[in-house]
Parts: C-alpha cells; sequence; structure tokens
C-alpha cells in the first residue's frame, strides 16, 4: 500500500496540480452546470436497475462514504444493488476482505439487503457468498476503493465475514446498462504534499467555506495555486538577472466517465475515462536562466485524491494523482522579463468501441491576453508551467496526460516589445537584431493497460496518446 501525504491544512493545494491539467473559474452559466453535475444521485439509485434507463452519474453524497454495492452475475436477482454490507478491513497482500453487515440506523444508513447465497455456498443467507461481485468505497485497508470478486468464504469474524476475493471488472456489476457523466471533484478532498516554500492555496465552496490568504478571490468550486521560485542563474551574469519563475493557475476539474452496456453480455460496448476543465493561468518568468542540456523540471506540488462517483447504486472509486511543475530550458545568454495571460480548455482520457478498441483523447484550446517582454542579448529560453495527472478506477491507472503550457522567447540582440491580441493588437518595439515570442501548448500521455478494468480487452503494451502540439507567434520585431 502506497503511503500518502498527510492532508495539509490547505486542502486546496492538491487541486492545485490538477488546475494545471484542468480548470479556471467559470461563468454563471458554467457554475450551475457544475452544480448540477455535483448533486448527489437520486435514493432510487439503491435499488436494482432494471428500469432499461441509462444510470444517472454523480458525486457520491457524504452519507455513502462506506457505499457498497454487490452483483451475483448470472443468478436470478443478481444484478448490482446497493446492499447493507461494509468492508470493514481488506488485506491488499492476501486479498482477503472481512465484510461486514450495516445496522440500520448505523453508519451508512438502511440499504438494500443481498440476495441469497447461492446453492452449496457457506455464507449465512444475506450475507457474502461465493460469486459475488463486490465495489467498495474507500475502506481500511483499500484507501483506492475495492472492486472483487468472493471466490471463497472463510468464516466469521467478530467484525463479519472473512473472504478470499479476485480481481474482477466493471462489466461485471455494470452488465448491460449505460451510464455517462461528468463530476466536479471537490477542492477540499485532495490530499497535498508541498515541495517548495513559496506556494499559497486558495479555495472556496458553498456555504461560505474559503481558504487562503485573505481577500483572495477564488470562484465557487474552484482552487488557485500561486507559486514563485528561483531558478539557477547562469555562471557570469550579474546579480540583476537572478532568475526566478512565478505565477498561479486555478482550477476546477471534473471527472468524465461513461459506460455502455453490450447486450450480448461480453463486456461493454463503450467506454470513456477522462479529466476536463477550463483552466486560467497567468506567470512571469525573469533572469538569466542556466544553460542546460535537458531542460529542468521543478515539481513544486503533488496531490491525490479519489473521489467517488456513484453510479447507480454502484460507488465507482476513480483516482487522481497530480504533480505540478514548472520547467525551464535556455542556453545561458539570453536575459528575458516576459508575463503571459492563458486561458482555455483540457480533456485528456480514453475512449472504447467494439470496432476500434481503445483510442486517446486529447484537446487543449488555449488562447492570450496582453503581454510583456523583454529580451536582451541573443539566445533561446522556453518556460512551462504544467502538470502531469494519472487518472484510473479502484487504484489501476488507466490514464497519464501531461499538460504543459509554455512561453518560448529567442532573439539575435536585444528587443523590448508590448503586445495585445485581438483586432486591435499593437506591438510597440525596441530592438537591435531580431527577437520573438511565442505561446504554445504541449499535451503528452499514455493509455494503461489497466484500463481493462471496464471489461475490455487486455492491451498488449501501452498506447501513447501521442504529441498534442501547438504554438503560435505572440509577438516578434526586427529594426
Amino acid at each position: 500500500m502506497r503511503k500518502r501525504p498527510s492532508r495539509a491544512v490547505v486542502p486546496a493545494l492538491a487541486v492545485s496540480a490538477l488546475l494545471l491539467a484542468a480548470g479556471c473559474s467559470a461563468s454563471p452559466a458554467e457554475s450551475s452546470s457544475r452544480a448540477d453535475r455535483a448533486r448527489p444521485a437520486e435514493a432510487s439509485a439503491s435499488a436494482t436497475t432494471d428500469t432499461g434507463q441509462p444510470l444517472a452519474v454523480a458525486a457520491a453524497p457524504e452519507a455513502a462514504a462506506t457505499s457498497t454495492a454487490v452483483a451475483r452475475p448470472g443468478a436470478s436477482g443478481g444484478r448490482a444493488h446497493r446492499a447493507a454490507l461494509k468492508v470493514a478491513s481488506y488485506d491488499s497482500r492476501t486479498r482477503r476482505a472481512v465484510i461486514s453487515p450495516i445496522r440500520k440506523g448505523g453508519s451508512g444508513g438502511s440499504a438494500t439487503e443481498s440476495p441469497s447465497p447461492s446453492a452449496g455456498s457457506t455464507a449465512k443467507p444475506r450475507g457474502t457468498a461465493v460469486g459475488d461481485v463486490i465495489a467498495s468505497a474507500p475502506a481500511p485497508g483499500a484507501p483506492d476503493g475495492l472492486l472483487a470478486e468472493v471466490t471463497s468464504v472463510i468464516g466469521e469474524h467478530g467484525d463479519g465475514t472473512e473472504v478470499q476475493t479476485a480481481p474482477t471488472t466493471l462489466d461485471a456489476l455494470l452488465g448491460d446498462d449505460d451510464a455517462k457523466g461528468s463530476v466536479p471533484v471537490d477542492p477540499a478532498s485532495f490530499d497535498i504534499e508541498k515541495l517548495l516554500p513559496d506556494v499559497r492555496v486558495s479555495w472556496a465552496k458553498a456555504g461560505d467555506v474559503h481558504v487562503g490568504p485573505a481577500g483572495a478571490k477564488v470562484p465557487l468550486g474552484s482552487l488557485r495555486i500561486d507559486v514563485g521560485a528561483k531558478v539557477a542563474t547562469a555562471p557570469g551574469a550579474p546579480a540583476s538577472a537572478s532568475a526566478s519563475v512565478s505565477g498561479y493557475v486555478q482550477v476546477a476539474p471534473d471527472v468524465d466517465f461513461s459506460y455502455g452496456g453490450d447486450a450480448a453480455g461480453s463486456g461493454p460496448g463503450a467506454a470513456y475515462l477522462g479529466v476536463s476543465g477550463d483552466w486560467d493561468a497567468q506567470w512571469t518568468v525573469k533572469g538569466r536562466a542556466a544553460a542546460s542540456a535537458r531542460p529542468q523540471r521543478v515539481a513544486f506540488a503533488k496531490l491525490h485524491a479519489d473521489p467517488v462517483l456513484q453510479v447507480g447504486p454502484i460507488p465507482v472509486v476513480v483516482n487522481l494523482d497530480l504533480t505540478c511543475y514548472f520547467q525551464v530550458a535556455a542556453d545561458g545568454t539570453v536575459s528575458v522579463d516576459v508575463e503571459q495571460r492563458l486561458k482555455g480548455d483540457f480533456k485528456a482520457g480514453g475512449t472504447f468501441g467494439a470496432a476500434e478498441g481503445w483510442t486517446p483523447v486529447d484537446e487543449s484550446h488555449m488562447t492570450s491576453s496582453p503581454v510583456h517582454t523583454s529580451v536582451s542579448a541573443a539566445g533561446r529560453l522556453k518556460a512551462a508551467l504544467g502538470a502531469e495527472a494519472t487518472v484510473g478506477l479502484y487504484g489501476a491507472v488507466g490514464v497519464t496526460a501531461d499538460l504543459a503550457p509554455y512561453l518560448r522567447g529567442e532573439a539575435s540582440g536585444s528587443a523590448d516589445a508590448a503586445t495585445a491580441t485581438g483586432s486591435t493588437a499593437k506591438t510597440d518595439a525596441t530592438a537591435t537584431g531580431a527577437w520573438a515570442l511565442y505561446g504554445g501548448v504541449d499535451l503528452t500521455g499514455t493509455l494503461r493497460m489497466q484500463l481493462s478494468i471496464f471489461g475490455t480487452p487486455v492491451f498488449q503494451r501501452a498506447i501513447p496518446l501521442g504529441v498534442l502540439h501547438r504554438e503560435w507567434k505572440l509577438a516578434d520585431g526586427r529594426v
């Protein structure tokens, strides 16, 4: 079991990483949409799913912290339903679990009981039986949630029934049902590891809950992370050319999930898992950064969250791990003072179709707002403020995506310029030689074999997302 960083005093920092990969403040209409998606699933989701209607996908209510769903594939009445059971403990080494009943009125509230056990099982009626498929929210020993099949009943313990389990896949629970939805991630739900001293986080939730510096303006459901750090300065550079990076990113990330059941019962006909969001970032690069054969990447925050999606009666645990970083590449000769603000959106994930198999989804659209740049002496510099995100289910990583919005400057002499985008864009510049400034975004990633957790065919190897690369000129000049 991996060791988790302790919950920081400012949980928002966790989301900061995802901020780079996904989010920004929303307009009033967007905020309303996010609120709708965040609304807990209706109580009817606790019943078996025999209506033929698509399953609702929503953020699991806080009361479902110990939520468990059970299915018994192939048995009469064995469709997935919410069960009056919880995973009291789990040993990931032996894959043994202790399953306990939830008493009416106790933790987790009342729930539908499990169906009777299959013939020949040693489990007690209404308890856990061989062949049961269990999906659980995070539980003791299973911090990423648990998706498993009961292969044998070992015996009764004081806390419940001890069972041996084996890995299984989501199609054993979802069957031929359909489900699709996007759920916002609560900014307060992240565990955060702060890697640099000058990192500040702000976030806000409904109910006048706020974390961050006094007076910080953060839209509801969003998180903002500010960072400032020194970077290595080129040898021989004057003290006035000391190098630094500073800026902020603001995000309100969503988890995107869909499943389309195959009526033939041979696994899903369609599936999707990914992360998306709008984002707003602004950063400044100053000084003369040291030359390096490879770009220098400095991580400033690591985050982890396990949002639970309520897919009908089933708790689907999504695992998000994010590393926020800045990266600087330079030739050690150019001094810059560059500021840029970018706004846009991001979407990365994997989509499955019966004919195509798994294919990548990678989208990013950005626009630049007014920029100021000062470039002195000949040389090149590229600075990125990015995030690497991994998205998986029940502890199995499915998608890795690395989003790196960047700023690139080059000059054959010296130049000072200010430019604004749009139909009234103007550039004022003084220069000796030639200079140019570019904005851009790189998006790379990988689809992992573990996406077979949907019940789809297993990859023979990881599938690259490919490289999405966009670059646009912000300003240039020659004298």
